[in-house]
């Protein structure tokens, strides 16, 4: 039987013709159809805007200048008219009963703020076996109560479990329209940074009770063109956004040696990262921010060789990347035989 709750779902899409109507029939098809769709227009200059032409009789587009994706999206929400409103990027896809089972959490409690569902990495169409909360670390959902079947609760802030590891996505997520809008939205501040939705998620879960649907009912494409499969953008942009969070919003300030010890976690994983990819510039760079505290002796080893002139540099980097390569290859094989 279908919820007495009305639910607005709110698109931002940016030079996205190609994969977006895929998005948009996955939306359509809905168990539970959506009482709106609002599609955000940021600027898009490919052909987005005859593509939502031809959709013009079952959704409602707004045109903004190109804005950012956080920006597009309180545009969206602001303009919903549903109680309960869901976000879907323009790549991304829906199982026919996305809507049906997240709405579901504001009939089994009335004081749930937001929800989050699971999801699958799409590769060439092919959905992934594992999802992204069966990847968590041990412990992750231990604080996780059973509502309905694979409807949970998390009933106390979850932003320490969150800085460690992060299952949350914008398309994975439906909010309470009043409420959400009354905590302020969208983050803007942390500007146009890869993972720039970060910093919402966070506040979010700050604000207990949180739903959590422990079913892969959102497929995040993975393509040329999104950067959440580019593993330095994102480990940069989350050190960027945890860095804003700190300056900026007060709320999260008791979280602030955890919050330090995130960002220097992320920076070392960068640093490890541009030292494989040769961007030495960039290892000599986040080095400068780097605590010493938490660097070891091949961190040492790799930012030296880093500093070289270019003569005695490239050899050694080039050595010591092979003889990591070889080493992860031994390790493997190691594991394989146990």
């Amino acid at each position: 039987m279908r919820e007495s709750h009305r639910v607005s779902v709110v698109v931002p899409v940016f030079n996205r013709a190609g994969l977006l109507p895929e998005t948009l029939e996955c939306i359509f098809g809905q168990t539970h159809p959506a009482d709106e769709i609002i599609v955000v227009n940021d600027g898009s200059t490919d052909t987005t805007s005859q593509v939502l032409t031809s959709f013009s009789s079952r959704i409602r587009v707004i045109d903004i200048a190109n804005s950012g994706d956080m920006v597009a999206k309180n545009v969206g929400l602001k303009h919903a008219n549903g109680d309960l409103v869901a976000f879907c990027d323009s790549d991304d896809l829906w199982m026919p009963e996305y809507l049906q089972e997240m709405t579901r959490f504001w009939s089994l409690w009335s004081g749930i703020t937001v929800a989050y569902a699971d999801f699958c990495e799409v590769h060439d169409g092919v959905w992934q076996s594992e999802s992204k909360f069966q990847q968590a670390p041990e412990g992750f959902w231990d604080d996780l109560r059973t509502l309905e079947g694979e409807h949970g609760c998390l009933e106390r802030s979850f932003v320490s479990s969150l800085l460690q590891y992060q299952p949350f996505f914008p398309s994975c997520m439906m909010v309470d329209r009043k409420r959400f809008l009354a905590a302020g939205g969208w983050d803007e501040s942390v500007g146009r940074v890869v993972g720039c939705d970060f910093a919402t998620h966070l506040q979010r879960v700050d604000d207990p009770p949180i739903g959590v649907l422990r079913r892969p009912l959102v497929g995040i494409r993975k393509h040329a063109q999104n950067f959440s499969g580019d593993n330095l953008r994102m480990e940069l942009g989350d050190a960027y956004v945890l860095q804003t969070i700190l300056d900026r919003r007060d709320g999260l300030a008791r979280f602030e040696s955890e919050i330090q010890r995130s960002i220097q976690s992320r920076l070392l994983a960068a640093f490890e990262i541009a030292y494989a990819r040769g961007d030495l510039d960039l290892v000599r760079e986040l080095r400068g921010k780097i605590d010493e505290s938490v660097l070891g002796r091949t961190h040492w080893l790799k930012y030296t060789i880093a500093r070289l002139p270019s003569s005695l540099r490239d050899p050694l980097w080039r050595s010591t990347v092979l003889a990591g390569t070889a080493k992860g290859r031994w390790r493997g094989k190691k594991r394989t035989a146990h």
